[in-house]
């Protein structure tokens, strides 16, 4: 197996784990909170899908999918188009809401596509190439790979624990 193949599995399985979390739930479901500081259900989706948008976009030198194919727009949440989520607080977290599931996973759609359209070309030895000298070691692109990867299944396991949560309510 390549790793190539490695990186789209994986990020295959928090597509699906996406699709799951959200399949049945109504814009309100997917707002609700645990407590006044948790985060919801729709900004963990949101987040995680900014998060990878935003690395992929950086590691392919293309325009966020956020900006470019209009998704800030229509998400129209009162954030900076950069906001990926780092950094938010409990009022930004309940400002994060959709009228419909389908705009979450059309968007978590539209950046998975582009992921996986760029881990497909990917070589081994283009994992070796440094995409941050900010970090000590620099990060590699493979690194950067593995980080979103590694935050996703975190935020979308968290998006699993709410939905349970929540329908045990």
């Amino acid at each position: 197996m390549k790793s190539a193949d490695l990186l789209a599995d994986a990020f295959g399985r928090i597509h699906e784990a996406v699709h799951d979390v959200v399949d049945g739930l109504t814009a309100e479901e997917l707002s609700e909170r645990v407590d006044p500081k948790a985060n919801s259900i729709v900004w963990l989706i949101w987040h995680l899908t900014r998060i990878q948008d935003d690395h992929i976009a950086d590691a392919a030198g293309t325009e966020q999918i956020w900006t470019a194919d209009g998704w800030f727009d229509r998400f129209a949440l009162g954030f900076p188009a950069a906001s990926t989520g780092y950094g938010h607080r409990a009022r930004d977290v309940a400002a994060v809401r959709v009228d419909s599931p389908e705009l979450l996973t059309g968007y978590h759609d539209a950046v998975h596509e582009r992921t996986l359209s760029f881990v497909r070309g990917l070589t081994g030895p283009a994992l070796d190439r440094v995409v941050d000298e900010t970090w000590s070691p620099p990060v590699t692109l493979g690194v950067r790979l593995i980080s979103i990867i590694s935050d996703d299944l975190q935020h979308i396991g968290q998006a699993a624990f709410v939905r349970g949560v929540l329908g045990r309510r």
